[in-house]
């Protein structure tokens, strides 16, 4: 049932930073656009408004290159229903200083007014850059949930999930990673056109359902850089032997620290107690295994350390989210990819 009528279009402004991607700011655009639109043997009767704001009307230069012309500047726009912050593309506290306190500042505005906040993937960032999420729950990108946490202590982070809804009435929504601004835009579609519009649109674009979380795309990101000497001695010295059996008491020996200091010092550097940087490490070995090879899962799991096959299961379960055979159906590319390893084509050429 529809909650907007064709004199009352809810009003979405996409904030648009420097730092945005044009894939997902378009993407948004287009779904939000299409509701109500193309129903069979209907008129047309769009759900809502986009419009494409910024700090100005003047065409901008967005980070992968792209030209983008907002269709609105901030100062034209007193009230909005719904803003809709897309990933920004920052890798380091001085990028997020470095975001636009302009739009930083009237996004809050406008929430102060009553406007909703969806963030898709990095937006979340913006957001909390904004004060906008302090003592609030979030979700992000798995790749930025370090740099998340680190800045944003007083957030709690869910970097396993897809969607994260907070602040009062459920008023600022979350997703996490790259594609699940179409999650996120589906689920702004229920909520002002009903479910069946939402159904509508998943087929039309052949936009999935992410049931299953980050979880099964997110990558061990090894902190190296922390300048503690002896755990990147350590660290190294697991990448070569993590398969092994009591590799913890073989790398506490290797370290030449005494256990309680070890730990210690391998969690402040590099955010993990040995026994989980050590399953992480094993269940990415098992995971790129199971993406490149057929080899049954049992043999995967004793290749990567694990005698035990139900033990290996219910590892990679809990930190992929999903079991290793449903990882390979998910994650192993179609044949049609396979090929172009064997057959060379698709292959980019060596440089001379």
């Amino acid at each position: 049932m529809r909650n907007t009528s064709t004199r009352d279009q809810v009003h979405v402004s996409l904030v648009v930073f420097p730092e945005c991607d044009p894939s997902i700011v378009y993407g948004i655009f287009d779904t939000l656009w299409a509701a109500g639109r193309f129903v069979s043997d209907k008129e047309d009767d769009p759900v809502f408004n986009p419009r494409i704001v910024s700090t100005s009307k003047q065409p901008m230069q967005l980070v992968t290159g792209v030209s983008i012309v907002p269709q609105d500047g901030i100062n034209e726009v007193n009230r909005t229903d719904v803003v809709f912050v897309p990933n920004v593309m920052v890798q380091s506290a001085a990028a997020l200083r470095g975001l636009d306190r302009r739009l930083l500042d009237w996004i809050k505005a406008m929430h102060g007014q009553g406007a909703a906040l969806y963030s898709a993937c990095g937006g979340s960032l913006v957001l909390a850059e904004a004060g906008l999420l302090g003592g609030e729950a979030a979700t992000t990108h798995w790749s930025y949930a370090a740099l998340f946490k680190d800045q944003y202590p007083d957030v709690t982070l869910h970097a396993d999930r897809l969607i994260v809804q907070a602040g009062d009435g459920h008023s600022i929504v979350c997703s996490g990673g790259a594609s699940s601004w179409q999650d996120l835009a589906l689920l702004l579609v229920a909520k002002f056109a009903g479910t069946a519009e939402a159904i509508r649109l998943s087929k039309l674009f052949l936009y999935q359902w992410h049931r299953d979380g980050q979880l099964p795309y997110a990558s061990l990101i090894q902190n190296v850089n922390h300048g503690d000497a002896a755990i990147e001695r350590a660290q190294q010295w697991i990448a070569e032997n993590y398969h092994k059996a009591d590799v913890v008491g073989d790398l506490v020996r290797q370290s030449g620290l005494a256990k309680r200091s070890f730990d210690r010092r391998f969690r402040t550097a590099t955010g993990y107690s040995p026994l989980a940087y050590i399953q992480a490490l094993r269940i990415e070995e098992a995971k790129q295994l199971l993406e490149t090879t057929s080899t049954a899962v049992e043999a995967i799991g004793r290749e990567v350390g694990y005698e035990d096959a139900s033990s290996f299961r219910r590892l990679f379960r809990r930190l992929a989210g999903i079991g290793p055979a449903e990882y390979r159906r998910k994650l192993q590319p179609p044949k049609m990819i396979t090929e172009f390893d064997r057959t060379g084509h698709g292959r980019v050429p060596p440089t001379p």
